[in-house]
């Protein structure tokens, strides 16, 4: 009887691994496929930065956005995001999920890898916004307050 109960609960670890997965998977999928399309993808460079920080980023001036998406496409030509090595965690995702047999903790570990890279370019877009924000004036901050006001407005008007 020790067995049997063993094994069922052997079998419920390994539905609630394969959920966990597959969960992991969904965000996982999700966050890739909005930051890097945005509607559409973008074949020659990053994403247009007003598809990466929504209204955050929309409110912000032409001349602010422009500033902004200068500063992220020079550390795109720095190196610091490297598209081939977003490009191999993906193809080793792949392989970690075509492995016989299984191995759940190895395809947490590439998809940790993978959300670092993310909240790397996610903290960089932070770090440039609020440098744009220190730049304004008291004035300027304002009328973009107002502008994410405004749009939060639409938004719930829509909803």
């Amino acid at each position: 009887m020790g067995d049997e109960t063993k094994g069922k609960s052997r079998g419920w670890v390994k539905i609630l691994l394969v959920a966990s997965l597959g969960l992991n998977l969904l965000v996982a999928g999700a966050v890739a496929g909005a930051f890097f399309s945005g509607g559409r993808w973008h074949p020659k460079g990053p994403p247009r930065l007003e598809t990466m920080g929504g209204p955050l980023t929309r409110a912000l001036s032409e001349e602010d956005r422009r500033a902004i998406g200068q500063k992220i496409r020079q550390a795109y030509r720095d190196g610091s995001f490297s598209r081939d090595r977003h490009g191999e965690q993906f193809e080793g995702l792949i392989a970690d999920l075509k492995a016989t047999p299984f191995d759940p903790q190895a395809v947490e570990a590439r998809l940790e890898r993978i959300q670092g890279m993310f909240r790397e370019r996610l903290s960089l877009g932070q770090s440039l916004l609020i440098e744009q924000l220190v730049a304004m004036d008291d004035e300027e901050r304002a009328a973009y307050a107002d502008r994410l006001v405004e749009r939060k407005e639409r938004r719930h008007n829509r909803d």
